[in-house]
């Protein structure tokens, strides 16, 4: 029997997989694909407290040495009003990155065999073990070669996304569920040059957007966000949609996407909006099979390697018996959402993607003439700076008084 079998070995899984082989306990981790393979439903950009992770774990220079190149530097430009910014830092981080999954999740599986977890890629899991008591016990599946499989562990760990198939066997409690805002399509185009000195490109318009940052090979990703309610219409020509709405919302990117070259499909979609109750008995749930949002803050790598932090640290104190595991899951799910659900509100309130209100017309016009407000409004994307210090009533009298 194992300590822990990790369902889903990418950016939630492999990390939490690892933390705890590194804490000597026995861990089975477990994903359909094998590696390195791309998970198309990823826009890449992993914020400041997640190249922390990164870097605490020993694994950023790796992810550096793939030639995804650091991101200080953003424009946001909203029209009247551009920012020019870098986000406040996370201690002495101050650099995002972007690598393509093909890139990172094999870095992260690496670093869980480095630290003696049993790896089994091709495996398909088919069901949770689960006694009459609703304890889950293990899980049965099939290997690359058809053979059919059970595994048992004290714990079973969910991290295999927002279809969670652990999720949906042990029926984990939603709360804060919110209606679907916005939808997205984006690709990768070479020999396409973002403006000099910056790393991000962003342009938020009314119920529309464009955004651009840099990842392996010399290429950027470059996307386009419409109303969830517009997807079913936008996916029957996604390339005309997208042209149209860069076009719109950037005319100068616009030009310089059309004298590049497209290097890969469109990519589409829009995710729901929930929280999970990430625990239970013999169960556990990280990364967006916990929790998931809106994407144009891009916060799920960052989020993810948060949790798995956190989650490991929870469940080696209740695999050595320093505090009851039932108490140690539920202290991680109030960390979790503590950090989580501020960024949450604030992303779906953006993703509105309304035209701003009078109010909000004059607070990006405070913000614009100070630097110092701009790197902490860019932060509130980066998770560097907290939502509810940057949007208290003090801070907001001081800055649009000033």
């Amino acid at each position: 029997m194992y300590d822990a079998i990790v369902v889903g070995a990418r950016c939630a899984g492999a990390p939490t997989a690892m933390l705890l082989a590194r804490r000597g306990h026995t861990v089975l981790l477990l994903d359909r694909s094998t590696f390195p393979s791309d998970l198309r439903q990823s826009t890449l950009l992993i914020h400041q407290p997640g190249v922390a992770y990164l870097e605490e774990w020993g694994l950023l220079d790796k992810v550096r040495a793939s030639a995804a190149p650091p991101i200080h530097r953003w424009l946001v430009d909203f029209g009247p009003l551009v920012f020019e910014g870098s986000p406040s830092p996370y201690g002495n981080v101050t650099e995002g990155i972007a690598p393509r999954r093909t890139v990172l999740d094999k870095i992260l599986l690496d670093g869980a065999v480095a630290a003696n977890v049993e790896v089994r890629e091709g495996f398909s899991v088919e069901e949770i073990l689960i006694e009459d008591d609703g304890t889950v016990t293990g899980i049965r599946g099939t290997d690359r070669s058809g053979r059919s499989i059970i595994e048992n562990a004290r714990i079973v760990i969910g991290a295999e996304g927002n279809n969670s198939m652990v999720a949906s066997a042990v029926k984990a409690p939603e709360y804060h569920q919110r209606d679907s805002k916005i939808c997205t399509f984006y690709t990768y185009w070479s020999d396409v040059k973002l403006h000099d000195g910056f790393q991000v490109e962003f342009y938020p318009r009314a119920y529309r957007g464009v955004y651009a940052w840099p990842t392996n090979e010399g290429q950027l990703l470059i996307g386009a966000n419409w109303k969830a309610s517009e997807f079913d219409e936008v996916r029957k020509d996604p390339g005309g949609h997208y042209l149209k709405v860069v076009d719109e919302c950037a005319p100068d990117l616009g030009a310089r996407v059309r004298a590049g070259r497209r290097v890969d499909d469109f990519v589409g979609g829009y995710t729901r909006n929930v929280f999970r109750r990430p625990h239970g008995a013999g169960w556990a749930l990280v990364g967006d099979a916990g929790a998931c949002y809106e994407f144009t803050s891009a916060h799920g790598i960052t989020n993810a390697f948060r949790q798995a932090a956190r989650i490991a640290e929870a469940l080696d104190e209740g695999f050595s018996g320093l505090r009851p595991m039932a108490d140690a899951l539920t202290d991680f799910e109030k960390r979790r959402n503590a950090v989580e659900l501020p960024y949450y509100d604030f992303t779906y309130e953006q993703a509105t993607l309304e035209p701003p209100s009078p109010a909000a017309i004059q607070l990006f016009a405070a913000i614009h003439n100070s630097q110092r407000a701009t790197d902490a409004f860019l932060g509130l994307f980066a998770q560097t700076t907290e939502p509810a210090d940057f949007f208290a009533p003090a801070s907001l009298s001081r800055l649009i008084g000033a």
